[in-house]
């Protein structure tokens, strides 16, 4: 009898591995240090086929996932720096409300956007700003920056919290590790393209009809030393770290984490990317990037988030693909799979942990 419960024992423990956590939350400032546990390796079977996900792509690609609660990551090219275009939103948004948790900051802090605040390519709160400018406030910035990817938002706010090297000095002290806060997107975008940023290219098509004045054989070379070292680049594995970290609320206050996660779950960017590979039931909380293009060349092709199963586990995924001449339905289609790749590994992990309890619960029952 006792060997039977024994044997058990070891099954069940045997099976929900994968599922149990391995990390201690960040100890609070004054809090006893606690003793931080190694997380587990891998599934090797989602290994595998995320391994064969990247190396079937025609690009330069980099993948990771991991799982919330038990802390595995597994990965593809995921240590290297990959051009996180929007995604470094994220970042700056994670500065603001690092200052609103201080005191430096307030969610209905009301601010004026002018129209030498504006910036290029997708920036739709520019209908908004008239010659009086465009009364707002910190919390609508961030819904704009994040969920709708308005760069003019995103500038703004990096400019209000201390500019690139202030939201790098977050990054730095939260200990996110290979993640580049890079410099305003106008900035960044010009210097992609071997130009210097002038105010009169946030009007209309500015900056698009000065940049099609340059040869092409000089935008390939500016776009070639960009992707090779990107200014905000970032490694996918770091990505989901962090992401991991802000879904378990060691990054913000409860309520600065809780207002975050709830605009990346309003994000209408990239509706064919990760999200579009999820089956029913599960919720994303994500923030999408797209580079720059020269010819049939696209840079900087992203989508990162938190994916939520039905049963409330949590994987944070980071699909980023940095230089590619594949159609844009290739690059939405890995994106899928990625997402499908994990509804598919939960979905089998958690019917295996379920089967393994009912015939648990039936040994049981005939021992007794």
């Amino acid at each position: 009898m006792h060997k039977l419960f024994q044997m058990i024992a070891a099954l069940i423990a045997a099976v929900t591995a994968t599922f149990a956590p391995h990390e201690q939350a960040t100890p609070t400032r004054g809090a006893a240090a606690h003793v931080v546990v190694a997380p587990p390796p891998a599934p090797p079977e989602l290994a595998r086929e995320l391994r064969a996900a990247g190396e079937g792509f025609n690009g330069r690609v980099g993948i990771a996932i991991r799982d919330v609660q038990s802390g595995w990551t597994a990965e593809f090219n995921g240590d290297e720096l990959f051009p996180q275009q929007s995604v470094s939103k994220l970042w700056v948004a994670l500065a603001t409300f690092d200052d609103i948790d201080h005191g430096r900051a307030r969610l209905d802090e009301p601010v004026v956007m002018r129209r030498e605040d504006l910036s290029v390519f997708h920036q739709p709160i520019r209908g908004r700003i008239d010659s009086d400018g465009y009364e707002t406030t910190v919390d609508e910035l961030l819904t704009y920056a994040l969920a709708k990817s308005d760069n003019a938002a995103n500038d703004f706010l990096m400019r209000k919290t201390g500019g690139g090297q202030a939201v790098q000095d977050v990054i730095r002290n939260k200990g996110l590790g290979k993640i580049r806060a890079g410099t305003e997107e106008r900035l960044l975008q010009a210097k992609i393209a071997g130009m210097t940023w002038r105010p009169e290219y946030g009007i209309d098509w500015g900056f698009q009809y000065a940049r099609a004045e340059l040869p092409d054989a000089y935008r390939k070379a500016k776009l070639d030393e960009y992707v090779a070292d990107p200014d905000d680049g970032a490694a996918p594995t770091a990505i989901v770290a962090a992401l991991a970290r802000l879904k378990k609320g060691q990054l913000l206050s409860r309520p600065s984490t809780d207002r975050m996660l709830e605009i990346l779950s309003e994000t209408v960017t990239g509706r064919s990317r990760l999200r579009s590979g999820l089956p029913d039931g599960w919720t994303i909380a994500h923030k999408t990037g797209t580079g720059q293009e020269l010819g049939a060349r696209v840079t900087g092709w992203n989508d990162v988030g938190l994916l939520t199963a039905p049963d409330g586990r949590t994987y944070a995924v980071a699909v980023m693909i940095a230089d590619t001449t594949a159609p844009a339905g290739q690059c939405n289609a890995l994106f899928q799979k990625v997402a499908r790749l994990v509804a598919d590994f939960h979905d089998k992990r958690f019917a295996e942990q379920q089967q393994t309890q009912n015939d648990t619960g039936e040994a049981a029952e005939k021992a007794a």
